[in-house]
Formats: C-alpha cells, sequence, structure tokens
C-alpha cells in the first residue's frame, strides 16, 4: 500500500507543515537540554524535510528517512544540506548517531498491524543500538481516545490549488483515515484517494517497552510552546 503519494504528499506539504515547523525550537530545546547540540539526528518519517532543515540550520547533521517517494523528493529541494533516503521506518538500518526523532506519529503508521507490540519492541532495541551512551529518542505517538465515540468523524480542508476531506473512525487500538485528495493541475482537478491505518498506543505500554530496550522515558505533552493534540503522546527517551 502507497501512502503519501505525489498529490497527498504535495498538500501535506502545503497545508499541514505548521505542525514540523512550530514543534522544531521545543525539539532543538529537548536535543539541548540532554546534551545533543551538535552531531547526527536521523529523522525517521521525515515527510518533505521541514524539520531536517530546521536541524541544519542550528548546525546538525540530518539523515531524513521516508517510505514516501513524493515525500523524500520534496525533501531533497527544502533542505539540500541533508541526506535523505527512501526506506520502511522498521527495515532501515540506522547508522551510529546522537539522536533520532520521529514527529508527527510516524511509528503509529509504521507499526500499524503490530498487535502485539513485538516488532516495536525489537524497533526499539535497534535504535537503543544506534544511539550513542546518553543519545536521545524523541518521538510521538497516536493513542486511544482520538475519537473516543467510536462514530466516524468527518472534516475538510482547503487552500491554494488543493482541498482535502478525511474520514476517521477509531476501532480495536486502530484508527482508519479515509482521505481524498483534490489538487489543481493547470485548468482541472486531480482527486485522489488514500486510506491509512495507525495504530493507537497506550503510554504505559510504550514506556515499559522502552524500559525494557535500555531508554530512561518521560511524557510530554508538547515541544516547546507548540501543545501535543488530544490523543497523542510524546516521549522524550535517553539511552543509557
Amino acid at each position: 500500500m502507497t501512502i503519501y503519494d505525489t498529490d497527498l504528499a504535495w498538500v501535506h506539504d502545503a497545508g499541514f507543515g505548521e505542525f514540523a515547523l512550530r514543534s522544531a525550537p521545543g525539539l532543538l530545546a529537548l536535543l539541548r537540554r540532554n546534551g545533543v547540540d551538535r552531531g547526527l539526528v536521523v529523522d525517521l518519517g521525515c515527510g518533505s524535510g521541514i524539520w531536517a532543515r530546521q536541524l541544519g540550520f542550528a548546525g546538525h547533521d540530518a539523515i531524513g528517512v521516508d517510505a514516501s517517494p513524493a515525500m523524500i523528493k520534496l525533501a531533497r529541494k527544502k533542505a539540500p544540506r541533508a541526506k535523505f533516503v527512501t526506506a520502511s521506518l522498521t527495515d532501515f538500518e540506522l547508522p551510529r548517531c546522537d539522536a533520532v526523532t520521529s514527529i508527527g506519529e510516524c511509528l503509529s503508521y509504521a507499526f500499524a498491524l503490530d498487535k502485539s507490540g513485538k516488532a516495536m519492541a525489537r524497533f526499539f532495541r535497534r535504535v537503543h543500538s544506534a544511539l550513542r551512551p546518553g543519545g536521545v529518542f524523541i518521538f510521538d505517538l497516536a493513542a486511544p481516545g482520538r475519537h473516543p465515540s467510536g462514530m466516524p468523524m468527518k472534516g475538510y480542508w482547503t487552500g491554494n490549488g488543493w482541498a482535502i476531506l478525511v474520514e476517521s473512525i477509531e476501532q480495536s487500538d486502530v484508527l482508519t483515515r479515509r482521505i481524498r485528495t483534490f489538487r489543481q493541475i493547470g485548468k482541472l482537478w486531480r482527486h485522489r484517494e488514500e486510506t491509512h491505518l495507525v495504530r493507537l498506543y497506550r503510554a504505559d505500554a510504550v514506556v515499559d517497552s522502552l524500559a525494557e530496550a535500555g531508554f530512561d522515558t518521560r511524557l510530554v505533552n508538547r515541544y516547546g510552546d507548540y501543545r501535543l493534540l488530544a490523543g497523542q503522546i510524546g516521549l522524550v527517551a535517553i539511552s543509557h
């Protein structure tokens, strides 16, 4: 299943890049507070490269990884000093690094079919092995309660040359999103559809899994001045 194909990637960058941009100052502060003011940061689920670009401005080296070729194409234009790789977040061979980030619920997408949590636990061990001692792993996940009524939720957004309609339903720890994009191409409009599955995680289970992998973890509900959404959990995990 392809997600964030050409049109949705473009719409996401044009209309929804604010999350990465507004989160960046707080994320940089979290890195500095935990001893990472320089060095290599691997961003898993880098999207269109907004956060990677901010990392470069702050003096970090950045490697961005995303499963969407369309996102990687955008990222290479937006942050030419960073390195970008098209790859699955779960299969990418992490290099030795000072920090790993994954913002925007990317790991909830990557492990959507991981009902037991074992695949994510293995992934946490891989991240721990890649980080230097004292390295930082910052990420956020979707959590139960995003749509607590259990009823489908619908919304739409529009911008210059684009529109997007989203229908979401939460069932059995999985959020299903049906996304329809409309993008103006010349005088015509092109319609595309994607369906995304998002695993919903409980904070205590994730913290326990991180501890078993060798991390000390604290929960956060904001990146600096940017508050995370209801039904979203942020985690700052320190390797030891």
